[in-house]
């Protein structure tokens, strides 16, 4: 064997324990988003042949398990929209649980245990399906853990009177139960749950008869009895669970049910209520206004400042944040400027593009489109971000429309590797993928958008911007933090999230704009942070070398949310450059 034999075979175990994992972790976001950052850190590992640009990354088996995972994640989403207030219940969703005092009531119980044991929240503790004997040995049992006079755990086996299998039932004390101690009942009783069966065919692919099996076989029922009580042979369950196993890409029954249990939790997540109203501060209310486009798609945009002033076009970021602090905006009125603010393609009411069109091109005209609606021309373009590209494009098509550009916190083309290595965890695994390995991307961003509806928009911005304290004392502040959560409902609100819009721009921006940049003839001038997560500072250094007709200049305590927190210089920085439009002057290094 040559030298290279073994490690090739080590290599390809090793590509396959990576990838099992990371097919794990993907059922476990469809589970439960919030397990996101566990996918994000066995990612960095796959993501590693980044610095050898030639290694794709997309890979057959893991796009065919992430089809099935989205699936389950969709089915989520519709659960958690109405979600409330976690409880000790939640975290086992999947078995019948509940809370009892060993009164004559059941204080609260989940959804499995209302579907197997047929109880409710404050009903009768005499509706458990069990002989009025085990009952009263429950109800001492539970008065006694509840209480601390007992095992902290006790264990008890009892049979149900409506399948007349035993059920394992384990007794636990909660901690902080209230103004009366209580105990929390957890059974090994498991269910199948109401419309499951739909979303496993549809995930896996399985007919109604397969589905059945799955079923058998997640509550344990020895394959036997299944095909006893399908009327059909040994042998053809048995060629049926194969079948089964093959589809599902399982290797054994307890492989099987692992999934499928771990599926199930979407299923029987709670639901509660709506969350509360976000933080307005000081932002006055500002209409959505709507057209219809040349191609007939509707658009939409929001307005303030001076009706009458010079227009300033400004756009809104991935994150959609079409709204500015509070005292930005009076200050816009004051200067004499008037802000528009087109809401992109798939946020908010804005349609999104047909399928195929190109992404630049179709934003750039809709851009145009709201602009010639408006009959505004010579506008100063305010883009965020790799927004940067619009206006340079928008600039080249529609010179007419643009005198200049004030960027804030802008993204240049990325080229290299290592300026992926430069970004923070959350914007390289979110950029790098849309680059690398784009029909990985919408699963990883839904399960992004689905995390920030169940941690709250607040906290999970915290959580991605963690890595720039300047990105956080200035979300701390109350009216960045109202206008951020206000403006960024076009993006993530409580029913609907924009993730294929995201996942469109993210896509976009890692593609190669560089020549957009390079043909743009009107005044660029750049302020950038020198604590931005995404583009710090030796990347726009290296990257603004290829453009010297580029300004560059760089605030000190700025992240991301420069223009949030440096308003006052960027709005002068605006009228400074609509003064040279104005007069005609040229931008200092213009070729």
């Amino acid at each position: 064997m040559t030298e290279s034999g073994p490690k090739t075979v080590a290599a390809s175990f090793a590509d396959r324990d990576h990838r099992a994992e990371i097919v794990e972790r993907l059922y476990d976001v469809a589970v439960d988003p919030i397990r996101l950052e566990k996918l994000l850190e066995a990612w960095e590992g796959r993501i590693a042949p980044l610095r050898d640009s030639s290694i794709a990354l997309d890979d057959p088996e893991i796009e065919a398990h992430l089809a099935r995972a989205s699936v389950f994640l969709d089915r989520y989403e519709a659960a958690v929209r109405e979600a409330g207030p976690r409880s000790v219940l939640e975290e086992i969703p999947r078995s019948a649980a509940f809370l009892a005092d060993g009164g004559a009531q059941v204080a609260c119980c989940n959804r499995a245990a209302a579907v197997a044991f047929g109880i409710a929240e404050g009903g009768p503790f005499a509706a458990l399906p069990f002989e009025a004997e085990d009952r009263e040995l429950l109800q001492g049992v539970i008065r006694k853990v509840a209480a601390r006079r007992a095992e902290k755990v006790v264990t008890l086996r009892i049979r149900s009177t409506v399948t007349g299998s035993p059920v394992i039932l384990r007794v636990s004390p909660v901690e902080g139960g209230g103004p009366r101690p209580l105990a929390l009942v957890v059974s090994t009783e498991l269910v199948w749950p109401e419309g499951f069966a739909d979303t496993v065919q549809e995930a896996f692919g399985l007919t109604a008869a397969e589905v059945e099996i799955v079923r058998g076989v997640t509550l344990g029922l020895p394959l036997r009895d299944i095909a006893e009580a399908r009327g059909r042979s040994l042998e053809t369950v048995r060629t049926q669970v194969r079948s089964v196993l093959a589809k599902t890409e399982t290797h054994s029954q307890s492989e099987l049910v692992r999934v499928v249990l771990g599926l199930m939790d979407v299923a029987l997540l709670p639901l509660g209520g709506q969350a509360g109203p976000l933080p307005r501060g000081a932002l006055e209310a500002r209409p959505v206004q709507e057209m219809r486009g040349p191609d007939g798609r509707r658009l939409s945009w929001i307005g303030f400042g001076d009706p009458a002033g010079r227009p300033v076009l400004y756009m809104h970021l991935d994150y959609g944040l079409i709204r500015w602090p509070a005292a930005a905006e009076r200050a816009a009125a004051a200067r004499g400027l008037r802000v528009v603010v087109p809401v992109r393609a798939g946020y908010g009411r804005t349609e999104p593009l047909p399928k195929g069109a190109d992404h630049l091109e179709g934003v750039t005209q809709d851009y145009a489109a709201v602009l010639d609606h408006l009959g505004l021309k010579g506008a100063v373009v305010l883009p965020l971000g790799a927004d940067l590209r619009f206006a340079t494009n928008l600039a080249n098509r529609r010179p007419d429309l643009v005198c200049g550009i004030v960027g804030a916190a802008c993204q240049l083309p990325v080229r290299t590797p290592a300026q992926y290595e430069r970004m923070d965890k959350w914007q390289r695994f979110i950029l790098a993928n849309a680059r690398h390995a784009p029909r990985v991307l919408p699963f990883l961003v839904q399960a992004g958008f689905s995390l920030a509806r169940r941690l709250g928009k607040e906290a999970f911005f915290r959580q991605v911007n963690g890595g720039s304290p300047a990105d956080m004392a200035t979300f701390a502040q109350p009216e960045v933090k109202a206008a951020v959560l206000e403006g960024s409902e076009v993006c993530l609100a409580a029913k609907w999230s924009a993730h294929a819009a995201f996942t469109a721009e993210c896509i976009g921006s890692e593609r190669d704009w560089s020549a957009v940049v390079r043909a743009v003839r009107v005044p660029v001038r750049l302020l950038q942070g020198d604590q931005d997560p995404q583009s710090p500072v030796q990347t726009i250094r290296e990257l603004a070398a290829d453009y010297p007709h580029l300004e560059v200049e760089f605030l000190a305590g700025t992240g991301q949310l420069l223009f949030f927190a440096a308003w006052p210089q960027v709005l002068e920085a605006v009228e400074r450059m609509q003064a040279r439009a104005a007069t005609g002057q040229p931008a200092a290094a213009y070729p």
